[in-house]
């Protein structure tokens, strides 16, 4: 069986500038390459400090570097078998595409085109985020409505920057944008003053802000204008490798939900009495083998960092610098929007 796979560029707008379809055969397949290689080659953010960043060692730590260490531990029973690949807004799907990296966990929100017409699988989501705008307090600004002729601070071809017009336009108001690529370059230019307000998803303004020298002198304004549902993303036509990587996430989902924590699960591995844990860590049933995987999979997943809420809150949380409370992010049973399919 032949298998597409999309490798076009992204051009600044972040529109399809070219594209061109190579074949790949099964024996090719990407959980075969990743084997064979013994590495996973993962794409990050270039820098965004508790989503992904390299610690004062050298290190890559992060909400989104620890999906990346779990499928590294499913697939090659090694949480520390990833190459971190920085990638830019206009670089990611490129990389993706082409082959660079086995697999995206950049802050990327789910959309209908970049899911079909970029060819890319989403495979679940592991933030629900929304865009927002970070101000200086001096500039005296409590609402985004206030922003009429402001200078914005936007990096290119991200949904960002078509939520940023259409707010503006449905609102009948105007600003300049001052273009930018990463968020370290958005972070200096504005705490230069180049622009007054700077927008992004509002887990990437808390993020940035900790990092301030002076973060109380800033304000994330109340607005959210978008939806944005952040996820890991594979490439199109390699079903065997997106479902690894999509029920790596939905075990570290569900394994919070059970309360399987990497403190208390190689107690729970010798067995419970619920059986959908059993599943989970593979004591029951066969679902490491349906992924082409042994039993314990899931556990070694689970493992690598924690569950999704000890991910959360070792890296994001509220008692973290950035200090981001779950709200959408929490289990379903907690009002919340993460909800993990059965395993069954």
């Amino acid at each position: 069986m032949k298998k597409s796979v999309f490798v076009g560029a992204l051009a600044t707008a972040g529109v399809i500038a070219g594209a061109a379809f190579a074949q790949m055969d099964d024996s090719d397949s990407t959980l075969a390459a990743v084997q064979d290689a013994g590495v996973l080659k993962c794409g990050v953010n270039s820098g965004l400090t508790g989503f992904a960043a390299p610690d004062a060692n050298g290190r890559w730590e992060g909400f989104d570097v620890a999906v990346c260490r779990a499928v590294a531990a499913a697939v090659l029973s090694d949480p520390e078998a990833v190459e971190f690949v920085p990638t830019t807004p206009k670089t990611r799907f490129t990389a993706l595409a082409s082959g660079e990296v086995d697999l995206l966990v950049r802050n990327t929100t789910w959309t209908l085109t970049r899911d079909v017409d970029l060819k890319f699988t989403f495979l679940g989501v592991n933030y629900y985020d929304g865009q927002g705008f970070i101000v200086p307090k001096a500039l005296g600004v409590s609402s985004a409505k206030e922003l009429d002729g402001a200078t914005v601070c936007i990096q290119t071809g991200t949904t960002t920057e078509l939520n940023l017009a259409d707010f503006f336009r449905v609102n009948n108001i105007s600003y300049e944008p001052v273009p930018i690529e990463t968020n370290a370059e958005a972070q200096q230019q504005y705490l230069a003053g180049a622009c007054d307000t700077y927008t992004t998803d509002a887990s990437g303004l808390a993020a940035t802000r900790a990092s301030f020298e002076n973060p109380g002198d800033h304000a994330i304004l109340p607005e959210i204008i978008s939806k944005e549902p952040l996820g890991p993303l594979v490439r199109h036509g390699d079903d065997e490798w997106a479902d690894i990587v999509r029920w790596t996430l939905n075990a570290l989902i569900a394994a919070e939900e059970f309360g399987i924590t990497s403190t208390n699960i190689e107690e729970l591995a010798n067995g419970t009495d619920n059986p959908e844990i059993n599943r989970i860590l593979g004591t029951e049933g066969t679902m490491g083998e349906m992924l082409g995987l042994d039993a314990e999979w899931a556990m070694r997943a689970i493992m690598a960092e924690g569950n999704y809420g000890e991910i959360f809150e070792k890296n994001i949380g509220e008692s973290t610098p950035i200090g981001l409370a779950r709200g959408l992010n929490a289990q379903w049973t907690d009002g919340g929007l993460l909800y993990a399919p059965p395993f069954r």
